[in-house]
């Protein structure tokens, strides 16, 4: 082949053009490369590296093909030398006596060996959140792209063309990380593409919480065993999945303890959200005695759960509110939303008690105390006191000023 024709058209600096295959022979010490400018694509053209790359095949041969770069354009390497230059800074790696033949995979195939072998190993509501997020924007985005080409301009560039909020990407570059982590182990690849990756900030989320009355009246308008489902939810904040897991063994009455061990995610039992999920915490002398009435009534099955189906299965939360919690709010007059509400109602009188940062995180399953703030919804009487005062000097402003006018008018009048 002919290095006056390289075998691909190029559209950007760093990218790719195939060459031919060649079977494995014995690597050279050194290579220089060669150099190839290439004009009319795109205007003044560019100049184009190709060398030769050692690459584990995936029946475990090495072969060593051709690999042609774009190093840059001409308008931006004007002469021959410097375009050696920017060469033979990108063959440094190849050069090294360090530097070892790595296996080849495009995203999308190493994507499937990561799910098979280490997504597998999560909890169902992980797997399936990721397995969504892989098929709805990552595999399309980059499933082609070889993991060695994936560098921090082209994760930036996904990044930036991701047409959703904020905290949806935050969690794709999560996902991202976490493949990533698995292809450095396995050999995959040695850098990696999220330094410098700029990120789009957080955006202020404005969550509908439930009023203190709001809630009181969710609890009296319903019947057991809905009324203490909820009671639990108002008063410990725990999340939907984690009060349909709890058991009765999970209720130290004697006490006065909760302990939160488990979640629910589609019916079936799972391992809490976070390491700080799994905690304990006092609940009032009230809801104890409320539990004490409720668990004579209480009907036992297989797994002790505190909320089962007729079957002796844990109840599914989202079931749960969409055929009793809503119609009740609806009855109720009570904007529609879902148990979430209930936890940053808590959080929300958590904070209007006083009670101390260290309390709230552990009742809430925090690790941050920003995560539990971020659930605080409540006007504290320093803001109210600054918003009397400023409406005060507003409305004398405003009345001096109606005065001001009143006597100008007058005085004119009278003058007349």
């Amino acid at each position: 082949m002919s290095l006056r024709n390289p075998p691909a058209t190029m559209l950007g600096q760093g990218q790719w053009v195939n060459g031919p295959k060649e079977v494995s022979m014995a690597r050279r010490r050194y290579q220089k490369g060669s150099l190839v400018p290439k004009t009319g694509v795109p205007k003044n053209g560019l100049w184009i590296g190709r060398w030769r790359e050692d690459v584990i095949q995936p029946d475990g041969t090495i072969t060593r093909p051709y690999r042609w770069e774009v190093l840059g354009a001409i308008i931006d390497y004007p002469t021959r030398k410097l375009a050696l230059r920017a060469l033979e800074a990108r063959l440094s790696t190849i050069n090294s006596p360090t530097y070892r033949a790595r296996p080849t995979a495009a995203f999308a195939e190493f994507a499937n060996r990561w799910d098979a072998t280490v997504l597998s190993q999560h909890k169902p509501s992980t797997q399936s959140s990721i397995r969504s997020q892989l098929r709805r924007w990552l595999l399309p985005a980059l499933g082609t792209c070889a993991l060695k080409d994936l560098d921090g301009q082209k994760i930036q560039a996904f990044v930036s063309n991701c047409n959703t909020n904020p905290k949806t990407i935050r969690n794709l570059v999560a996902t991202l990380r976490m493949m990533w982590n698995s292809a450095r182990a396995w050999g995959y690849v040695a850098h990696s593409p999220f330094d410098g990756l700029v990120l789009p900030k957080r955006g202020l989320v404005h969550t509908f919480t439930l009023s203190l009355q709001e809630i009181r009246d969710a609890i009296t308008s319903a019947s057991d065993p809905y009324r203490t489902f909820y009671m639990i939810l108002a008063e410990t904040g725990i999340r939907g999945g984690e009060i349909c897991a709890l058991r009765v063994d999970d209720l130290d009455l004697e006490n006065a303890v909760i302990y939160v061990r488990q979640s629910v995610w589609r019916g079936k039992l799972q391992t809490v959200k976070s390491r700080k999920g799994n905690r304990r915490f006092p609940i009032s002398s009230q809801l104890v005695e409320h539990l004490t009435v409720y668990l004579r009534t209480w009907r036992p099955n297989d797994l002790g759960l505190l909320f089962a189906t007729g079957n002796g299965t844990p109840w599914d939360h989202s079931l749960v509110r969409k055929r009793r919690f809503h119609p009740l709010l609806k009855k109720l007059g009570i904007r529609q939303c879902g148990f979430h509400a209930f936890r940053h109602g808590n959080a929300t009188l958590l904070d209007q008690i006083g009670a101390p940062m260290a309390v709230r995180l552990n009742r809430l399953g925090h690790a941050e105390p920003q995560t539990t703030m971020g659930y605080t919804h409540v006007v504290t009487a320093d803001e109210r006191r600054t918003a009397d005062e400023l409406g005060k000097i507003l409305h004398v402003t405003e009345r001096n000023e109606q005065l001001k006018n009143v006597a100008v008018k007058t005085l004119t009048l009278t003058t007349q």
